[in-house]
């Protein structure tokens, strides 16, 4: 226990890196760490720092294990499945596919045109974005192994629930036509090198990165803002865990913003610091990658007003209850 603990602190939450930036913050700059602006510049250098190196690993690990398995394949493993089996797969398949809420569409798009069922393609696109193994790292690195393997399970529960629903609805009509007809290749698998999968992990992590560097610099920069500048008597009166509203207002508040999980954890984080509840802070988490208002744009042009809004109620309404369920249960992962 002893040896895993230590794996734990110096390679997830990186107290190496941790007492660095301290020496940095504190010998270099002369700021006082128990000061605003050094514990916020603490703040900020250490978790953009540690994001982007458990990032960069993480996302060339899952992509060396996604080359073994391109999409074609994986439409053939799930064509040939039905039922709740099925519906397991395509959330457990979203969870190894590091895409945020707007990438996860084009996906969508090939699985659904190829034939699959609605259950399958919805609870695929639900768990992509809110659910990752890159985030269940980060997240036990910044909470704890507890609260990460809660999340990934409440997260996969949500999209196996919210997929089958709109299967049981049986709303095939409400797709766009050209997705019904879209063309998919079926095109043998390539034989690739092991110079072809090291060139296709290293070129994932470059892709990810350029697209969430600057939401994670923003996220981070507000749970800087957040820990160190925001009183906490006003977010607590705002978001406090007595109050019942907080996680609807918290959800209220993520639906129109647009970023990564790995941009909205930082803020996540400060809240919980600040005495937020868990759940409030997970809720917000989940209704940022999950229901951004640019893949509710997105997800519209694919499909119709009946079945975006039966979409957008199961996850609200899932996402809502989750939060509240971590506010009561969260002494069981402390």
């Amino acid at each position: 226990m002893e040896i895993f603990k230590w794996l734990n602190d110096q390679l997830l939450r990186m107290d190496w890196l941790s007492a660095l930036v301290r020496l940095l913050v504190e010998d270099v700059f002369g700021l006082d760490m128990a000061g605003r602006l050094g514990g916020s510049l603490h703040f900020f250098i250490y978790d953009v720092f540690k994001i982007f190196i458990l990032l960069s690993v993480l996302i060339f690990a899952i992509s060396w294990v996604q080359s073994y398995f391109p999409p074609e394949r994986t439409r053939r493993i799930l064509g040939g499945m039905r039922g709740l089996r099925a519906n397991v797969t395509g959330a457990l398949l979203g969870t190894v596919t590091p895409f945020c809420s707007c990438s996860s569409i084009p996906l969508f798009i090939g699985f659904t045109g190829s034939g699959l069922p609605l259950a399958v393609t919805f609870s695929f696109l639900i768990s992509s974005p809110l659910v990752d193994l890159a985030s269940v790292i980060l997240l036990a690195s910044i909470f704890n192994w507890s609260i990460a393997i809660a999340y990934v399970l409440v997260g996969i529960v949500l999209a196996v629930l919210g997929g089958t629903l709109i299967g049981r609805a049986k709303m095939e009509n409400n797709v766009e036509a050209f997705v019904l007809h879209n063309k998919v290749l079926d095109l043998p698998q390539e034989q690739l090198t092991l110079r072809d999968r090291l060139n296709y992990a290293r070129e994932q992590v470059a892709e990810v990165i350029q697209r969430v560097w600057l939401y994670v610099l923003i996220g981070v920069g507000i749970g800087a803002a957040i820990h160190n500048w925001i009183p906490e008597a006003l977010i607590t009166t705002l978001l406090g865990e007595e109050r019942w509203w907080s996680v609807p207002l918290a959800v209220l508040v993520g639906v129109p913003m647009y970023a990564d999980i790995f941009g909205t954890l930082p803020i996540a984080e400060a809240l919980v610091a600040k005495g937020i509840g868990l759940g409030t802070a997970l809720a917000f988490m989940m209704a940022v990658t999950a229901l951004s208002l640019p893949s509710l744009i997105m997800l519209r042009k694919v499909v119709k007003p009946r079945l975006l809004a039966l979409f957008f109620a199961i996850v609200v309404a899932g996402v809502m209850l989750i939060g509240f369920l971590f506010n009561t249960f969260a002494h069981l992962f402390v």
